[in-house]
């Protein structure tokens, strides 16, 4: 088949949660020997990546419109260069949805958290996201969440079936020290929180959480937002004031990256208003011992091997009973291991994508049809 994956960043994945799904799905899909264009904005111009073409094109940089004009640009390239399926991650870019089914291409979208309960977005943004969401239910062929709570949100609110398939988690056993020492740190050393710098990731609460505690590991904080933020000037206003916490930007070095999660004490995840979280998922992959915000999300993929939080007071509790009784926390990232194992596989993920294109291609899964019970 030829599948289009629309309305991200592209590959490769530098960013969050859909340019992970996108990069680990489409690159099994090109091995499985399906044609995968990939659209990507950025400075990268080269024209394949892991098997998958990149089709480049440009976006205005503002936070509001350079996820809908990319996507705009992306879909009347499709228009002209047909496919068999497309894959269109984020319910805001629903308004497409019309252009894409003109062209007779059935679609997917991936309906992603509950955009509409970021902060970042006031009255109108809330509108305009909810808009979407009722659009995508509308005109897709099919919707794809990735969390059942995201699931039981569109079918209560808008009687709406969809196929549940969710990210999945990189596995790995051990910690490469050496790339540690590049930020002068050491397996076990440390506290680590990975998001971007938004308030519904909580990262100031988190801050706020560890200050109030008596641990003696640092607090390393991996992230940062693409734009002007009062929230990142908040983190950092309130980093600033203690001396173990310490703010190290983005980090797109993956091998380091992946020595962050397998190294540390713990990992501190504020995340509240997504489905699946990719980040969560690599910690849990790399064995961290996890302090998640308590929401629904974060239950669904942790089960019981995590300790939650929803104040400062209580991540101040959750860090300091990390470090008094290590052992403990050491297990408990174990069992998430394992978790991560058995429920959050990619090679199962990047199938269940391929046997949905293959309906939707074969018109086994059409607009009008989804059953709420699916």
């Amino acid at each position: 088949m030829r599948i289009a994956m629309i309305g991200t960043r592209g590959v490769p994945a530098r960013y969050g949660g859909f340019e992970t799904a996108v990069e680990e799905i489409g690159r099994r899909l090109a091995e499985a020997g399906h044609g995968i264009r990939v659209y990507c904005r950025g400075g990268d111009r080269s024209s394949h990546y892991l098997g998958m073409r990149r089709t480049r094109l440009p976006a205005l940089k503002h936070p509001i419109t350079e996820t809908l004009s990319h996507t705009a640009l992306s879909v009347a390239h499709l228009a002209l260069h047909r496919t068999d399926v497309a894959l269109v991650f984020n319910a805001a870019n629903a308004p497409l949805l019309p252009v894409i089914r003109a062209s007779r291409i059935p679609v997917a979208v991936h309906v992603d958290g509950l955009e509409w309960k970021r902060a970042k977005w006031g009255p109108n943004g809330r509108r305009y996201y909810l808009a979407n969401e009722r659009l995508a239910v509308r005109l897709a062929d099919e919707l794809i969440a990735d969390a059942v709570g995201i699931q039981d949100y569109y079918r209560d609110r808008y009687n709406a079936g969809s196929v549940f398939i969710p990210y999945g988690a990189a596995i790995q056993k051990e910690c490469d020290a050496a790339e540690l020492l590049k930020l002068g740190l050491h397996p076990n050393s440390y506290h680590l929180v990975v998001a971007r710098l938004e308030p519904e990731n909580h990262v100031d609460v988190i801050v706020k959480g560890y200050a109030m505690s008596n641990a003696v590991k640092p607090l390393i904080v991996v992230g940062s937002v693409p734009y002007r933020s009062e929230h990142e000037k908040l983190v950092k206003e309130l980093a600033r004031q203690d001396s173990r916490i310490r703010l190290v930007g983005g980090v797109w070095d993956s091998n380091l990256l992946d020595s962050l999660y397998a190294g540390a004490a713990t990992y501190l995840h504020g995340h509240s208003v997504g489905g699946t979280n990719p980040s969560l998922l690599r910690a849990m992959g790399a064995g961290a011992s996890v302090i998640a915000w308590d929401v629904n999300f974060n239950r669904e993929v942790l089960g019981d091997h995590a300790r939650f939080f929803s104040t400062p007071a209580a991540l101040a509790h959750a860090v300091s009973a990390a470090e008094t009784e290590p052992d403990e926390a050491t297990a408990q990232g174990e069992a998430a291991r394992q978790r991560a194992i058995d429920l959050y596989d990619w090679d199962d993920v990047a199938t269940r994508y391929e046997s949905l294109c293959r309906e939707l291609n074969n018109r086994e899964r059409v607009r009008g049809h989804r059953s709420q019970n699916r």
